[in-house]
This record gives C-alpha cells, structure tokens and sequence, in this order.
C-alpha cells in the first residue's frame, strides 16, 4: 500500500510531531451509514465525503493533514431503514469534541471538520464552538455542497426539494465516483415533504425553520428528491468544484488571522 503524506495515519507519532511544527490544517471527515433509496448504497454519505477530502488532500501540497474517516452520524429519524447505525446527539458531540481536543493537545492549531451527513451540522457546529472556547486551537466544521454553489447551482436542473438527500446531486457525484455501484433502473423521484411556505428540505436552499420527522413520514423509498435526472457529468463538474474550493479553503483557513482575545472583568471593576 502507497504511504501518503497527506494522510494522518500512515506517520509515525515522531512525524507527527514534526506535522505539527509546520502547522498543516487538520481535516477530519464524517459521514454516515443509512438508507440512500433503492440506488444508492448504505456508504454514500461516507464515500463522498472521503473522496473529496482525499483528492483536495493530494492537491494541497502538504497544508492539509486528513484524519481517517468518522463513519457513523446523528441517524435516529432514519431508523425505520434497515442498515442505518444511529448515534445519539449527546455521543457524537463528545466523541467529536474527544477527537478536537486531542488534535488540539498535540500543537495543531487550525482543524475543520468535514461534513457529509446534514443532520450532523447542528452538532458539528457546537464541537467546532466547543473546540475554540475549551483550546488553543481554532475549528470550524462545514457540509460539503455548501463549498461549491455556483457551479451546483449550474448544473442543476430539479426544482426546490430536489436536492435533498439520495437525491440529483448525491447520485451525481456517486455516478461520477463509482458508477458501477449506483443502479440508476432503481432510482425513483420522491418528494414527499407538505407544501409549505416556511419548511422544506433542499441541500443548496435551506428553509427558514428547521423541522426533521421522521423519515418515513414523508419518504417510503428513502429518496428526498429527484435522483431521475442525476448524471456522472453533473458529478465531475460538482467534484471538481468542491474539492477545488476545499483547497482554497484549508490555505485561507491556515493563515486566518485570529485577534488578542481581551478579558475586561479586570479593567471594568476598577473604572
């Protein structure tokens, strides 16, 4: 097996050592393993996010440290599927933050956390805020197609609810992966969310109030959106996209100015 440089655990804890001296950004995946519809495998969540995080880590030129993939995520309005493995919310905050801080008391002062399960985000969000106040080191944490809306933007063609979840832009991505693996005769548009004015559910268009049921409430196949009109050429461009502004993203993030944090208790009490 080739040994990556750009990988956490293909070093030596000496070389580790070393890594943090020259204060790469930490990069560390998590997805999920759940229902994905009829077409899509169990992996999905997991195997994009890897894969994106893997190529923008090759791209990087030694500025990206990539952690080995988190795969299990926040699951337990997917339950009624069978497959899926569910973690509690309260789990997976302190497993993650477990995780942030142990970066953090090695010297790595800059970590991301990469995102490809949405129903992590509200969590992931406190670990990253968690992860600033409670170390030296600074965190942030974001969901992949949220890098690259223009160019998924460009390429879509379903309407509000079509992205979502096994959906246009999912099953593009995983066609342009790994083809052989997605059988397309089995994908089916599935939008089963009530209309509303104020809650939907779309990856690139969020709606103003969060509401998450239970997932066979409103999808029996597992499919929120239109997989139907998902292609592998859609896929490259997203791929590309993404992992492109991936690379920005860790060179901007590792030299993100941070200020002089200012207590004034002290200088308030002698006013």
């Amino acid at each position: 097996m080739e040994r990556k440089s750009y990988l956490w655990q293909h070093h030596t804890w000496p070389e580790l050592a070393g890594a943090a001296k020259r204060q790469p950004v930490v990069v560390i995946p998590i997805g999920s393993v759940e229902d994905h519809g009829h077409h899509l495998p169990l992996d999905t969540d997991n195997f994009l996010i890897w894969s994106i995080c893997e190529e923008a880590a090759r791209r990087a030129g030694g500025e990206m440290l990539l952690m080995p993939l988190i795969p299990y995520g926040y699951e337990t309005h997917h339950m009624d599927f069978p497959g899926t493995i569910d973690i509690r919310p309260e789990h997976l905050l302190n497993f993650m933050l477990d995780i942030t801080r142990s970066v953090a008391h090695h010297g790595f002062e800059r970590i991301l956390i990469a995102d490809g399960h949405g129903s992590n985000m509200p969590i992931l969000d406190l670990v990253a805020r968690r992860t600033i106040v409670e170390t030296k080191s600074l965190c942030g944490a974001f969901i992949w197609p949220s890098l690259a809306g223009s160019a998924i933007r460009e390429v879509r063609q379903s309407g509000r609810g079509g992205m979502a979840h096994a959906c246009e832009l999912e099953t593009s991505v995983y066609l342009h992966l790994d083809a052989p693996r997605v059988q397309m005769d089995k994908a089916k548009k599935e939008q089963g969310m009530p209309e509303s004015e104020f809650v939907w559910m779309d990856l690139m268009e969020g709606s103003p109030v969060l509401l998450m049921d239970e997932w066979t409430r409103f999808s029996k196949s597992g499919v929120s959106g239109d997989p139907t009109l998902a292609t592998a050429e859609k896929g490259a461009k997203v791929f590309e996209a993404v992992v492109e502004a991936l690379v920005r993203l860790v060179k901007e993030f590792k030299r993100r100015p941070r200020g002089e944090r200012t207590d004034h208790h002290a200088s308030a009490a002698g006013a």
